[in-house]
C-alpha cells in the first residue's frame, strides 16, 4: 500500500508558481473586508497565498496583485508585517 499523504498545492499570486501550501503564507480578506495574514490557513474568507520570500511579497506590492485578488486596498503595514515573518522564518532555518 501506498501511505505517503498527498501534499496540497496552492499558486503564489506573484511568481505564479505552484508550491507546497506550507511554504507559502496565507493572507485572508473576511466578509467584513479585514485583511489579515492566516499563519494557520483556516481563517474563513477570501484567501491569497503568496511565497515566503522577500522578492514575492516585493512583486506582490510593485504589481497592486494582492489588492487586485482580494478586491480590496492593502494597507502598508500589512506588507512590513509579511516581511517580518519572512525574517523569522530565515533566522530560524
Amino acid at each position: 500500500m501506498n501511505n505517503r499523504k498527498k501534499v496540497p498545492m496552492r499558486k503564489c499570486i506573484a511568481t505564479g508558481e505552484m508550491r507546497p501550501k506550507k511554504e507559502l503564507v496565507r493572507i485572508v480578506r473576511t466578509k467584513e473586508g479585514e485583511v489579515s495574514i492566516d499563519l494557520t490557513g483556516k481563517k474563513s474568507g477570501r484567501g491569497a497565498y503568496l511565497s515566503k520570500n522577500e522578492e514575492a511579497v516585493k512583486l506582490a506590492k510593485k504589481k497592486n496583485t494582492l489588492a487586485n485578488h482580494l478586491e480590496v486596498t492593502i494597507d502598508e503595514s500589512l506588507y512590513d508585517e509579511l516581511f517580518d515573518i519572512i525574517e523569522k522564518e530565515n533566522r530560524q532555518s
